[in-house]
């Protein structure tokens, strides 16, 4: 089993960036494809990003190509999300998210363990 913690969230203006981290323990996060979710109040989660075990592969939402970038780290056990050029309808709270898949898992239903989430928030 893996444990995840996301940190790294924040109030930012828009057009201003933030860098998320997720750390994982238990277990190398190298096991796993990793995801990126993210939830506003009153709606449903919404997937983010996606990066495959060995970071060769990723896959991003329309709503954020170009502007959100997702990497890892897997001798830090590590993974992150770039934000750039941010924008108010960005605001959410964002979790990582692991999973055994080796599809482009875009459900968050396919994914096994999750962090508790950190906030971001993006003033107008």
């Amino acid at each position: 089993q893996v444990q995840l913690v996301e940190s790294g969230g924040g109030l930012v203006q828009a057009g201003g960036s933030l860098r998320l981290s997720c750390a994982g323990s238990g277990r190398a996060l190298s096991n796993y494809a990793m995801g990126w979710f993210r939830q506003a109040p009153g709606l449903e989660r919404e997937f983010v990003a996606r990066i495959s075990r060995s970071g060769a592969n990723t896959y991003l939402a329309d709503s954020v190509k170009g502007r959100f970038t997702i990497s890892r780290d897997n001798a830090k056990n590590t993974v992150f999300l770039q934000m750039n050029s941010l924008k108010p309808e960005d605001t959410a709270v964002y979790y990582c998210a692991a999973t055994t898949s080796y599809t482009t898992a875009v459900v968050g239903s396919m994914y096994n363990y999750w962090g508790q989430g950190t906030q971001v928030t993006v003033s107008s």
